[in-house]
């Protein structure tokens, strides 16, 4: 296989942002910037998501078996960069974000115009990164969107012309 080739045919899908986060109840609270995400059924409605393997945010979520996916907007470019870094718990503010928690105890962070909280119904493991598969629970909407629900969401491209995912 054409290793270049296979980079860029894979770089040719579509990334939103979004930043995943859990809490397991004993004093493990994480976040991470995550693109691999889709909604895979209406009935019941699932995500997956795929989760890096060493993160301490994998951990987390299979420890809660529950996390909490919060869009990013298209303004919050400075969000999807800060939590590519571990998130960090520190004077009630996650990463510095101010945040609640949901119904499952995820943390829904408030500058977030909308987030679903899932309860983990599977993990796929193969691979570096493991597929979570979770069952919406609940869903907040802080910010209704102008337009189209999916051109409101930070996409991997609006992060600079540098920054790729995939390949």
């Amino acid at each position: 296989m054409n290793a270049d080739a296979k980079k860029t045919v894979l770089r040719m899908i579509p990334y939103g942002i979004y930043v995943l986060t859990a809490d397991d109840g004993k004093g493990n609270v994480s976040a991470a910037t995550v693109n691999w995400v889709t909604q895979s059924a209406f009935a019941p409605p699932l995500v997956v998501v795929g989760v890096k393997t060493d993160s301490g945010t994998y951990q987390t979520i299979k420890a809660a078996g529950t996390f909490a996916l919060n869009m990013l907007g298209k303004d919050h470019k400075g969000l999807a960069f800060t939590f590519f870094k571990p998130g960090v718990l520190a004077d009630g503010k996650l990463s510095g974000q101010t945040f609640r928690k949901g119904s499952t105890g995820a943390p829904i962070l408030d500058v977030a115009p909308g987030a679903v909280e899932c309860r983990v119904t599977s993990i796929v493991e193969q691979g570096d990164h493991h597929v979570v598969v979770g069952e919406v629970v609940e869903a907040h909407l802080h910010t209704p969107p102008t337009g189209r629900a999916d051109a409101a969401i930070l996409e991997m491209k609006d992060l600079g012309d540098n920054v790729f995912y995939g390949g």
